[in-house]
């Protein structure tokens, strides 16, 4: 039987996104993107004259990790919100930093039972992360990254919904160094805590195509 709650962690551009699409079209469940939920938030215009939202984009747009209780607030209403309209989801790079963790994985383990949840740790190299992100865009509509390759780099808009290909703010090799220190001083630890509550946690190579990856995945959640 399939998890209620599948969470895709691992450093920027190592595929959380993709692989939780992938989960979304093969098993129906709902993709709770933390990072997408935030920027939209931080880059609404009705927000953009509040001191507060001012100062999250601010780091948020320069690869520094948001205010954590502001974003375990944010997190926890939706996944309240989601838990009763009876859907299945799938996160990826949330719980972002240990207090993160500490304060959602228990709501995670009333609504669904810790034995519903999974954690697939995507591994993949510094410079791997660095040449994705660099090279990457994402739909200024849908908010879906397209993979940079010999086929894409030609494309100008989204192949799902048609929305204007951009590149975010987040995917300059400055700020992907910064997220990297970020990642390994503040989510690492979040991994370690999930894994510590008896989180199973999965680790699948990343290195490979996201159809490769994404077998993985799915061989271990069929069990086949």
């Amino acid at each position: 039987m399939l998890p209620k709650v599948i969470f895709f962690m691992g450093l920027p551009g190592s595929g959380k996104g993709t692989q939780a699409e992938i989960v979304v079209d093969r098993y129906g469940f709902f993709h709770f993107d933390t990072g997408k939920e935030l920027e939209r938030k931080l880059h609404d215009p009705a927000e953009q004259h509040d001191p507060f939202i001012q100062r999250e984009r601010e780091n948020f747009d320069t690869g520094k990790l948001n205010t954590p209780e502001w974003v375990r607030e944010v997190v926890k209403e939706k996944i309240r919100e989601y838990a009763g309209q009876g859907k299945e989801l799938v996160f990826s790079g949330s719980p972002r930093t240990r207090a993160e963790a500490e304060a959602l994985f228990p709501v995670f383990g009333e609504i669904f039972g810790k034995e519903n949840l999974v954690v697939f740790l995507l591994e993949v190299k510094e410079e791997t992360s660095l040449f994705r992100n660099s090279n990457r865009r994402v739909c200024e509509k849908c908010r879906i990254p397209v993979v940079w390759n010999s086929t894409t780099e030609k494309w100008f808009f989204c192949p799902r919904c048609g929305g204007a290909l951009v590149r975010r703010t987040l995917d300059n090799p400055e700020v992907i160094k910064k997220r990297f220190q970020e990642f390994h001083e503040r989510t690492e630890p979040a991994i370690t805590y999930l894994e510590e509550q008896g989180a199973v946690i999965v680790r699948v190579p990343g290195e490979d195509l996201p159809e490769v990856v994404a077998e993985r995945v799915r061989i271990h959640l069929e069990g086949v």
